[in-house]
């Protein structure tokens, strides 16, 4: 009766309604997608039991402390690289490719799971213990004790970021790079070695841009990139051009969710045909069926949500938690403005789902494992109120 009280005490009551809101979200939007979709499954139903079995991840990992949370981490990132070579040598009757990527494992009752979800929180954890412990251990900060933190912190990212680019999957590879940007920002590496190496970083990306639009020749006879693997880049920047072969998707988005105008067509009147709508492009379905103001209620919903977390993260005065919740922000504001902005044709289409809205239950159950973590910090911080744990 007394951890009862003390749960629910503690419980972030204010992260839970954002969650039950992103639920109801979610399985409104769902609904709509599959009344006008090429399956005849009922995703509802089985968006609901992954959301129920997030939930029991949740309070299965809310008692964690951060010490508990600190000796788990290379536990954790440990399985989750193990879980991703094994996908790479697993035979095809347990990993099958899809759409030319072997990214998931076939698994009874549930359906596929695809590790990539769970190990961009793995590595969220790893990469916070690296930096609370390394600041542990160089009290005094030099050019020398950054370059090394910052070194670690690409050590531990470059191994499932390689496998994961092996499936491939763009996508996800880019939230780990987006997970790592974030937590080096936050990290305490000072500004004088980060701009250089940024500026090189974004030079170089613009550098293969221009051959990329320009003089695509090189980049096939120098690096062997193969002339359809641009074809998503050219179908982004001029998709009408494209809409028969690569720009589909984006034109039938940009239609849909323009169709929709202010207040949209309705709960399942959906006239645009959008294969796969039940999960990278559901913004589409929610701009179409709930025009503007749905699709501005779902967004102000994850600024609520990085806000909640936010907050989370700097009452707390441990580090450690203060790194996590970084790492979880940077991992869910890159999804939503990833998968937003492809759906409105401002960024390239990279398959990400939109978080706790996409039908899928990996994606679903790493995004309530993060939440696990922050309910984790959340429930244990008051102990830490007037200490000086790091």
């Amino acid at each position: 009766m007394q951890s009862e009280k003390n749960l629910t005490s503690r419980l972030d009551y204010g992260l839970t309604f954002i969650i039950f809101l992103l639920f109801l979200a979610s399985t409104i939007a769902i609904y709509s997608a599959q009344t006008s979709g090429q399956y005849e499954s009922n995703f509802v139903i089985r968006q609901i039991i992954f959301y129920a079995i997030g939930v029991a991840i949740i309070f299965g990992v809310i008692t964690f402390d951060s010490d508990q949370l600190k000796k788990l981490s290379w536990y954790a990132y440990g399985f989750g690289c193990f879980l991703l070579v094994f996908l790479i040598i697993a035979p095809e009757s347990i990993a099958r490719p899809i759409n030319g990527a072997k990214s998931w494992f076939q698994v009874p009752l549930m359906g596929s799971f695809q590790p990539s979800e769970v190990m961009k929180v793995f590595l969220i954890v790893a990469l916070a213990n690296v930096i609370s412990s390394h600041h542990l251990k160089t009290p005094i900060k030099t050019a020398r004790t950054d370059f090394w933190l910052m070194a670690k912190l690409g050590l531990v990212t470059v191994l499932p970021l390689a496998l994961i680019m092996q499936q491939p999957d763009l996508g996800t590879s880019l939230v780990l790079l987006a997970i790592l940007v974030g937590m080096i920002f936050i990290s305490g590496i000072t500004w004088r070695i980060l701009v250089p190496i940024f500026s090189v970083g974004i030079s170089l990306a613009g550098t293969i841009m221009y051959f990329v639009l320009w003089h695509p020749e090189i980049l096939e006879k120098y690096l062997g990139v193969q002339q359809y693997q641009f074809g998503r880049i050219y179908s982004w920047i001029d998709p009408y051009n494209y809409q028969d072969t690569e720009g589909y998707h984006l034109t039938q988005s940009l239609l849909a969710i323009g169709s929709g105008q202010t207040d949209g067509k309705g709960v399942g009147t959906s006239e645009v045909y959008l294969p796969e709508s039940q999960t990278d492009f559901i913004f589409s379905i929610i701009g179409e069926e709930y025009g503007f103001i749905g699709s501005s209620i779902v967004i102000s919903l994850f600024f609520l949500l990085i806000y909640q977390i936010t907050k989370i993260g700097m009452e707390t005065n441990n580090n450690f938690y203060t790194y996590i919740c970084v790492g979880v922000i940077s991992m869910i504001t890159f999804h939503v403005f990833q998968n937003v902005g492809m759906t409105i044709g401002v960024l390239p289409i990279t398959g990400i789902p939109l978080p706790f809205i996409s039908y899928g239950g990996s994606s679903l159950m790493g995004n309530m494992l993060a939440m696990g973590i922050i309910f984790s910090i959340r429930y244990h911080y008051k102990k830490y109120m007037f200490a000086t744990d790091v």
